[in-house]
């Protein structure tokens, strides 16, 4: 897990991007209470947030961004303590469950009017549960729905079990004891699993509807609390936890034997003390991770039973929870992957766009994979009854792209998500980092090339898709490599400036008597620029042309006796010069298409706030 090991991905380059101050949402009044949950839940239309007071939970409609009211509706329904945790219904945007110090779990439905901000303040009601679970008989920390089946909810409670519920019918189904509290638990690909981890340190792995445990072993060493995740559909399992010296570690086992210990060993991380939050992508397998106290959130890609360290998003703005959003509800014309909303300790939610840097306007099949579609594959009886699916039935995310009503859906595979995949090649030449001027120490710098949104690249592309541009690219680009090696003409090479370029190709047809017999006066060196191109504005192109330094002075007379005597070396001293004329040309490009980019920036920048405040001024008049 090396972040020096440079690895081919085509997710190397992914990078976090947190929205605007108008697009987050502030004022909120989030629960005090420091149980270990990930206190914000999300599924891409809502957002359930544990509220400070007894037995509350805020919920903000997706689209309700800015600074809340004083006075908001409340979700209300658990008596004697605060809300734990949450979950929202993967088959029902408008239903959730929430578990609270009470021991009971309160089921809802957010009405089809709902709004948050948008209320009279003399007329707001608080919301009722439509549905209560009760058998626990101390607090519930977690819920969990089945990824599969309609109705079917597990909890978490501090007597030690873990229980699995009929919604429907309101009755525990299954009860899987432990010996000590758990911590943290998920269902497998299927819903036919569940793995648990507990604070006695043991990873356990147990079947949902005989409740036989069937793998166990010791996980993490250390005392604070441990999270684990289902890594797709595979037989791995992947968990965060502390050491003996509260350092924090990741680690991958086999689900089918616990007790063999982490496959490679444990992963350390860093000596912070904030309980690490872990997310599964199974569309891309990569790993999300943040930390409770931590700015930034870490991400790598799982692949032959390792984790590759990819990159990190960076802020400054600790988290105290962190939700991510189903996949089906990312903004596919940008590219994004990952949707993340992150509490922060200011009160507000962040929402965090994670992207494929790509410039391509076309739909990335690579990328984007079918995906759970939000339609459960089995009914709660059947489910209990025995019956078995391969995974959740999955929808099509380029008809989602395309914007058909319909997409189409089908059924999972087995082995949809491989435990192991082969590397995946490298990212296209347009994102790599490029190679800029050396800095004073000597050592070379790495600039990336800005990401642009794509109303701004389309000015770049008409730009590159002009003649003169496209046609001195190409000239460059079909040069071969013995060219590049005969320009290298060592100490003696001059740069010929481009006015001489047309008369020495002239010269290349001409024989050879009437170029010794026709000396030409020694050409002028062309004087320097006085500006240079810096770093932070462009990178410097670079080729594979070493630099000449500057030759002395010759006399024509000496000039005209070492002219080349064979028609190779003058063909490749012509294409020397040709090449040259040619670099020079694409530099003064580099400065101009420089500038273009900048205005375009700019002006797009520019017409985007102008929209913003039309859509504003469009919202209000239409409410």
């Amino acid at each position: 897990m090396s972040g020096r090991f440079v690895r081919a991905s085509k997710y190397r380059h992914v990078y976090g991007q947190a929205f605007k101050r108008e697009l987050c949402y502030e004022n909120l009044k989030p629960t005090i209470n420091a149980f270990d949950s990930n206190l914000l839940e999300c599924n891409g239309k809502y957002i359930a947030l544990n509220a400070a007071g007894i037995g509350s939970i805020i919920v903000i409609p997706v689209g309700e961004t800015g600074k809340a009211p004083e006075k908001v509706p409340m979700f209300r329904g658990h008596t004697g303590g605060s809300v734990m945790d949450t979950a929202f219904d993967p088959f029902d945007d408008q239903k959730f469950a929430s578990a609270g110090e009470d021991g009971k779990i309160m089921l809802w439905e957010i009405p089809l009017n709902y709004t948050f901000i948008h209320n009279d303040p003399e007329k707001i009601e608080d919301v009722k549960p439509v549905g209560e679970l009760s058998g626990h008989t101390r607090k519930v920390g977690h819920v969990v729905f089945s990824p599969v089946a309609k109705d079917v909810l597990a909890s978490s409670a501090f007597d030690y079990s873990v229980k699995v519920w009929n919604v429907a019918t309101k009755k525990c189904e299954v009860t899987l004891q432990h010996k000590d509290l758990i911590t943290s638990f998920c269902f497998n690909y299927n819903g036919t699993k569940i793995a648990t981890t507990s604070r006695d340190k043991r990873i356990s792995v147990w079947d949902v509807r005989s409740g036989k445990l069937l793998s166990e072993g010791p996980g993490h060493p250390g005392a604070k609390s441990s999270r684990i995740v289902w890594l797709g559909n595979t037989e791995r399992l992947m968990t965060t936890g502390f050491d003996r010296y509260s350092e924090r570690q990741l680690a991958v086992w086999k689900a089918d034997a616990v007790d063999e210990g982490p496959i490679g060993g444990f992963y350390s991380v860093d000596s912070s003390s904030g309980v690490m939050i872990p997310f599964f992508d199974a569309s891309t397998n990569l790993v999300f991770i943040g930390g409770k106290g931590d700015g930034n959130i870490r991400y790598f890609e799982y692949a032959d039973d390792e984790l590759y360290e990819i990159s990190e998003f960076q802020s400054t703005a600790a988290q105290r929870g962190l939700a991510v959003a189903p996949k089906r509800s990312v903004n596919l014309k940008e590219n994004e992957i990952v949707r993340a909303y992150k509490l922060l300790n200011d009160n507000s939610i962040e929402p965090i766009s994670f992207i494929v840097p790509r410039r391509s306007e076309v739909f990335q099949d690579d990328i984007y994979p079918d995906a759970a579609a939000g339609i459960p594959a089995l009914s709660a009886e059947e489910y209990f009854s025995g019956k078995t699916v391969p995974g959740p039935i999955l929808i099509s995310m380029r008809d989602l792209y395309e914007g058909k009503q319909n997409p189409e859906t089908k059924s999972a595979e087995k082995g949809e998500v491989p435990a192991k995949k082969e590397p995946a090649k490298a990212e296209p030449a347009k994102v790599e980092p490029v190679k800029v001027a050396k800095s004073e120490a000597g050592k070379e710098e790495e600039a990336v090339r800005p990401v642009f949104a794509k109303s701004q690249e389309q000015g770049v592309e008409t730009l590159l898709q002009q003649k003169a541009v496209g046609g001195l690219l190409s000239k460059v680009d079909n040069l071969s490599d013995d060219d590049t090696q005969e320009v290298d003409a060592g100490d003696d090479a001059e740069w010929i400036p481009e006015s001489k370029v047309e008369a020495k190709e002239e010269s290349r047809q001409e024989p050879k008597e009437k170029v010794q017999k026709e000396p030409k006066a020694e050409p002028k060196a062309e004087p320097k620029a006085e500006t240079k191109i810096e770093p932070k504005s462009e990178p410097k192109v670079e080729t594979k042309i070493a630099a000449p330094k500057e030759a002395p002075k010759v006399e024509p007379s000496q000039e005209i006796k070492e002219q080349p005597k064979t028609a190779a070396s003058a063909a490749g001293a012509t294409r020397a010069v040709g090449l040259k004329a040619n670099v020079e040309k694409l530099q003064t490009l580099v400065v101009k298409l420089e500038d273009t980019i900048e205005k375009l920036i700019n002006s797009n920048l520019e017409k985007d706030e102008r929209l913003k405040v039309l859509e504003e001024k469009i919202d209000r008049l239409s409410k």
